[in-house]
């Protein structure tokens, strides 16, 4: 089937097909749209139109929302179905008629699947620009500068293949979405997916039927464009001949626009005050402001019937949110899983020692999760290959985020000879850091060279840049630099920070006046964007890595920083300060970022209260480092949950309320770590959790800590057996403070109801109250447990219900209660 074909079915079809709708009265219309919930009359496993859209829709939207939700042909069977069921015999006819002769003199059928070669009719210039445009994709790539062992492979796999094919379909309905947004973390292959949607297209392998001409709009380029028309910036990719500005206007429904990297773009007109101001653009030769144009066009106000891909980063999400027509997000996530796993293997070549490595990194989750971007792999794997051949630990390497990052540069500039005069090197980082800096607070990754900061760069230092691949030229523009990952931006913006001034400089109280904005944005505003700025700012106060960084880099970090830091910690204890909605969860991370204990209890000693969300094991493992450290926090508010929110516990922290928050093995080391070295903390409740017989055991660890004041503490239901009955028996030996002890509904069986109760004679154990409901004991544990009613000075309550004791049991239990020296008043 040839393209020409199809788009000549579809101008007919789809124009008629508006038109039909709009010539359609207020009641038939209302029929219509009703007719579109119904299962019988849409196509086979098509799934209704939701009924909020279609309610207010007109005429013309929901002529968008039939191509929203089916292909050009399936819209119309569908619209043909539903006219059929209306009773419109007259329209019916017509409609059939039309699409009759269309199918006969043109030999069209159905398109279902897309074609691997182009129609035979395509000549002219469609055929050029399919060839300029793979042309230059190709060369875009490469121009990039891969380090030589980086493993990038440009070649698509069919699962690759399969996944751009479903890239107008993400949920898999059958619907073609109209606006597809792309986003995800930096470096995670947003843009090369999109690059790579464009050359399948150009080479004949993608969307065939879909679409006469695909645009790729760069963002990165557009942002420096003066005044232009949208007919010249699609003419910029056709120098050769002229642009067809006037085919793409008349089948606009078989353009697709590739819009990447919309976070480079800064846009006046996206604060919603200015949103309702634009008036909506509409003219093809209109001379206008780039930033003006791209805004018509996601606003569907420049070609209402066209598709959209737009790929930006996580950050800039709210901002398109306002502008887009029932948009589509998808989650690009990068390297997940076998691919990360296949990296370390290729890069390492001994997988046994790859696998080691990844093993020892995977338990610092944070420097983990940031593997999903290539680049950062070649950068993670390059500095552990190094140190690994020095022999060094690798743990202080892998402990932070900042530290990683920090030895991977330290490495980079102390085993590579850089001709740089000795007295170069602080001024030379001082204008790097300031150049990251400032781009970070203009919104800037890609700068040019005349650019002040840029200017002030020596070339042999700048070459240094290139050849570590921390900066990198930028493939599409000849005068442009940018760093190569925006991570790492993100930590020389840090550096600005915390470098020394030289002598008589001004620009200390500046930096010290843009820090505490920059603490307020993310600890008040929870602004995201400066969050890893900030997490690397609290990093480099680590003493370790500050003097690691002077040794190597030839810089000097300024001493007074955690000084003016701790000044700043003092407002924390203002009301207007209070007030504000703190995110303490946040300033853990940071101050768990410096690993510096004596810093952290000095800045927290102005935390009296805190709200914490912990929703896996990062959370938790900050958690545990700081409330360690919080001498002065008198109330704990704390909602847990290994997966998903579950509920919010209000409590005093005298009592920490945890029952039924899916806590495992792990999340019991480290709250056991945190919350039972805190001495106010009497009352536990950790019941309906998944601990273990490991949980237990790591909870017995704390238990028998001499400063532990645990005095009620509930572990029902808590998927623990025989062992950790035995490991609590050890604990309550040690411990003299638990009093009430509620171990129910656990496989405990006789065997850990006998070491229970050996414990439970022993002098040092004050506990009164025993919980052990539906525990799977028998008769034969009752001898254990009339021994301690026998004895026991303290025990006054015991709970046995749901247990098989028999009445030999009860008898037995019946012979020690009898007795003297019983103090038992209640037997359940």
């Amino acid at each position: 089937m040839s393209s020409s074909a199809t788009a000549s079915v579809h101008n007919c079809t789809n124009d008629q097909l508006l038109s039909y709708l709009e010539a359609l009265d207020e009641y038939q219309l209302e029929e219509f749209k009703l007719c579109l919930q119904s299962q019988q009359l849409l196509l086979a496993n098509f799934r209704p139109i939701p009924w909020a859209n279609l309610k207010a829709a007109d005429p013309l939207n929901l002529f968008f929302l039939l191509n929203e939700h089916f292909s050009e042909w399936q819209a119309w069977e569908v619209a043909l179905s539903i006219f059929k069921n209306m009773n419109l015999t007259s329209l019916c006819e017509k409609v059939k008629a039309e699409m009759r002769v269309n199918m006969q003199t043109q030999g069209i059928q159905v398109p279902n699947q897309e074609e691997l070669e182009f129609p035979e009719e395509e000549t002219g210039h469609r055929k050029k620009y399919r060839e300029r445009m793979r042309a230059k994709i190709l060369a875009i790539w490469d121009n990039i500068p891969w380090p030589e062992d980086h493993i990038y492979l440009r070649n698509t796999t069919e699962q690759e293949h399969e996944e751009l094919k479903n890239i107008l379909d993400p949920n898999g309905t059958g619907a073609q979405a109209q606006t597809i947004v792309l986003e995800g973390r930096a470096g995670v292959g947003k843009t090369t997916l999109a690059m790579k949607a464009m050359l399948h297209w150009a080479d004949g392998l993608l969307f065939q039927h879909r679409f006469s001409y695909v645009f790729y709009l760069s963002c990165h380029k557009m942002k420096d464009m003066e005044e232009v028309t949208f007919a010249d910036l699609l003419s910029c990719d056709w120098p050769d001949f002229q642009a067809p500005i006037e085919e793409f206007m008349s089948q606009p429904e078989r353009l697709l626009f590739i819009v990447d990297g919309f976070e480079e773009m800064t846009m006046p007109e996206l604060h919603p005050y200015n949103l309702d101001d634009n008036l909506p653009c509409a003219d093809w030769y209109q001379k206008l402001p780039v930033t003006k144009i791209l805004l018509s066009l996601l606003k569907k106000e420049l070609v209402p019937l066209a598709t959209l891909v737009i790929t930006t980063r996580t950050f800039n999400l709210k901002d398109l949110q306002n502008l887009l027509v029932n948009p589509c997000f998808v989650e690009i996530t990068g390297f997940e899983g076998d691919n990360q796993e296949e990296y370390f293997v290729r890069h390492f070549g001994d997988p046994k020692k790859a696998k080691k490595i990844l093993r020892q990194i995977r338990k610092n989750e944070t420097v983990f999760n940031s593997f999903c971007a290539p680049m950062l792999c070649w950068a993670v794997c390059s500095c552990l290959k190094q140190q690994k051949a020095r022999h060094c630990d690798l743990q202080p390497i892998t402990q932070t985020t900042t530290s990683l990052y920090a030895y991977f540069f330290s490495t980079l500039f102390s085993t590579a000879e850089v001709r740089l005069a000795e007295q170069s090197w602080p001024g030379q980082w001082r204008v790097l850091c300031a150049l990251a800096a400032e781009g970070m607070w203009s919104m800037t990754f890609s700068f040019r060279k005349e650019d002040t900061r840029y200017r002030c760069l020596e070339a042999r230092f700048i070459d240094s840049l290139f050849r570590f691949n921390i900066l990198r030229k930028v493939s599409d523009c000849e005068d442009c630099i940018t760093f190569t990952h925006s991570s790492f931006q993100e930590f020389f913006a840090a550096m600005f920070y915390v470098l020394e001034e030289t002598e008589g400089s001004l620009d200390g109280s500046t930096k010290l006046k843009e820090m505490k904005i920059l603490l307020s944005a993310v600890f008040v505003d929870r602004n995201f964007y400066w969050t890893p700025l900030v997490l690397f700012f609290f990093g480099l106060l680590k003493k370790d890595l500050a003097r690691e960084l002077e040794n190597t880099l030839h810089c000097k970090l300024s001493p007074r920083i955690m000084e003016e830091l701790l000044e700043w910690g003092e407002e924390l204890d203002k009301p207007e300060t209070v007030s504000m909605q703190f995110d303490v969860l946040q300033f853990f991370r940071c101050l768990h970022e410096t690993q510096e204990e004596d810093f952290v209890r000095k800045m927290l000693g102005h935390i009296f209260e805190a709200d914490l969300d912990i929703l896996g094991n990062i959370e938790l493992r900050v958690s545990s480092f700081c409330l360690m450290h919080c001498q002065r926090l008198n109330k704990l508010r704390l909602s847990v949950s290994s997966t998903i929110l579950q509920r919010e516990l209000t409590s005093d922290v005298e009592t920490l309320e945890l029952w039924f928050c899916q806590l495992g093995a792990l999340s019991c080391k480290h709250l056991s770590d945190a919350l039972l070295q805190n001495k106010g903390l009497t009352h536990l409740n950790l019941s309906k959790n998944h601990l273990g017989d490991e949980g237990v055991k790591f909870l017995c660890e704390a238990l028998c800590r001499p400063d532990c004041s645990l005095q009620n503490l509930d572990l029902s239901d808590c998927s623990f057996t025989t062992v950790g009955c035995q490991e609590l028996a050890k604990a309550l030996e040690h411990n003299h403070n638990v009093q009430i002890l509620d171990i129910g509904r656990n496989d405990l069986q006789d065997d850990g109801i006998k070491q229970l109760c050996e414990a439970l004679k022993h002098p040092s154990c004050v506990l009164n109250t025993l919980g052990l409901e539906k525990c799977n004991l028998t008769p034969a544990c009752c001898q254990h447990l009339s021994s301690v009613l026998s004895s026991s000075k303290n025990l006054v309550n015991l709970n046995l219900i749901g247990n098989d004791l028999t009445p030999d049991g009860a008898k037995t239990l019946c012979k020690a209660l009898r007795k003297l020296t019983c103090k038992l008043r209640k037997l359940g």
